[in-house]
């Protein structure tokens, strides 16, 4: 029973709501009226000490009373109110705002921020060591919960961008040249996504959602750059490679039909060896070739 008490506690969190709060407009009507009547108190204590000085400490109470309660919101701001430590709700109306003197006021901002991360030493899917990098654009949305659920949100947010790209750099592969699995380098728009998601779950607990992210570094580290440069170099090389062998192999295989079709040459078997191993040397080499022009007859 303890047990699932505690579990229950630990689950409970804040919520945001609307606070109890007035235009400080009309307080400041109140505020300049307590002025006004500080300085007829004033004015009274020559012809009437008695009325004057009652008059006179009747308007400084009214002044330290209602002074203190006066705060103003920009837009895109909010203020969450408290009562000894007690949350009251947040005020999101922008202006001059007033509320009682004996309650507390913690400014929140509710604009966009933009933060680009650190970069930091991964390791991905395969074990190669790559260094990464965010863009984060985020905003808070429940100021109770950013306020209260955690110690500094804005040290949260740090921490927690870090660790999501952590978590989604060990996801993947850093590059896959056979462009059979989903990679961080050929994929930007689904493992950015991903990273939203990740960090929307992660930052839920503070109140503060996601708005775009994505990597604005990736790349292998220094230690292997050299290395997986050159083993991209002969992947390419050996891609290249392939898909010329490929297209040389089907134009000797037409080459050597329409021969036989059209009966331009009777080909035996040794023939037709050298000249697909000809047309090979041809169609694969690297350097232009030098046609020899055989005069004498074809054996």
């Amino acid at each position: 029973m303890v047990e699932s008490v505690t579990a229950g506690a630990s689950l409970a969190r804040s919520r945001d709501y609307p606070a109890g709060a007035s235009s400080g407009y009309l307080m400041l009507v109140v505020m300049l009226a307590a002025l006004a009547v500080m300085a007829f108190g004033g004015l009274m204590i020559p012809a009437d000490r008695l009325i004057g000085l009652g008059t006179l400490v009747a308007g400084v109470l009214l002044f330290v009373f209602v002074a203190p309660g006066f705060y103003m919101l920009q837009p895109n701001q909010a203020a969450a109110i408290t009562l000894f430590g007690a949350y009251k709700g947040s005020d999101r109306v922008n202006g001059l705002r007033w509320v009682w003197p004996w309650m507390g006021k913690n400014t929140v901002s509710l604009r966009a921020n933009n933060l680009i991360s650190e970069k930091i030493k991964v390791n991905d899917l395969r074990g190669n060591p790559i260094e990464m990098a965010a863009q984060v654009v985020w905003r808070v949305t429940d100021t109770a919960q950013a306020l209260f659920d955690v110690d500094d949100y804005k040290a949260f947010v740090l921490a927690q961008i870090e660790a999501a790209v952590r978590t989604i750099g060990s996801r993947y592969p850093y590059d896959d040249f056979e462009h059979q699995e989903i990679t961080l380098r050929g994929n930007h728009d689904q493992v950015g996504a991903e990273l939203r998601s990740e960090l929307m779950e992660r930052l839920s607990v503070a109140g503060i959602t996601v708005d775009e992210c994505g990597f604005t570094h990736l790349a292998y580290a220094q230690e292997i750059a050299g290395a997986m440069l050159r083993r991209q170099q002969a992947e390419a090389v050996v891609a290249a490679r392939k898909t010329l062998v490929e297209g040389a192999v089907g134009m000797v295989e037409m080459a050597l039909a329409m021969l036989s079709e059209k009966n331009v040459v009777e080909l035996d078997d040794e023939r037709r060896a050298a000249m697909v191993s000809n047309l090979m040397v041809v169609l694969c080499g690297e350097r232009e070739t030098q046609p020899i022009v055989n005069a004498g007859s074809l054996y």
